[in-house]
């Protein structure tokens, strides 16, 4: 199949695509007008790479689950790397989780205790 199908069939773009071309974790080969082309396989492997990157893992991170990513990689048994690799993403996530809230928590500190505009109707505290 042509890259359009396969970003089509994937739901990721022909873009996205070429990226993961690139970082070595898909493969097409070039039909005689120059176009990629991707074996049905591909299907499976993008959609196991999308499910890695929206669990949050990088491109470098999806890399070490290369022998696995034709298959159900949400099923498979991870390896101690995998499993490193995961441990070190919720740090990373929780880390970024814990910055948003306290700065959440100082915009609503400080819009509560901010005076409220003459003539601005008055919102109920929560």
């Amino acid at each position: 199949m042509r890259i359009g199908e396969l970003a089509r069939r994937t739901g990721a773009s022909a873009r996205a695509l070429r990226h993961y071309e690139t970082a070595g974790l898909i493969a097409s080969a070039r039909a005689a007008n120059g176009y990629r082309v991707y074996e049905e396989g591909a299907v499976a492997r993008v959609a196991n790479i999308r499910y890695l990157l929206a669990a949050g893992l990088t491109l470098d991170d999806v890399s070490a689950f290369r022998s696995c990513l034709d298959g159900d990689v949400s099923a498979a048994p991870p390896s101690a790397r995998g499993l490193e690799i995961a441990r070190e993403r919720l740090a990373v996530l929780d880390a970024r989780i814990a910055a948003q809230t306290a700065a959440r928590d100082r915009l609503a500190a400080a819009l509560a205790a901010a005076p409220a505009p003459e003539g601005a109707p008055t919102r109920p505290r929560s």
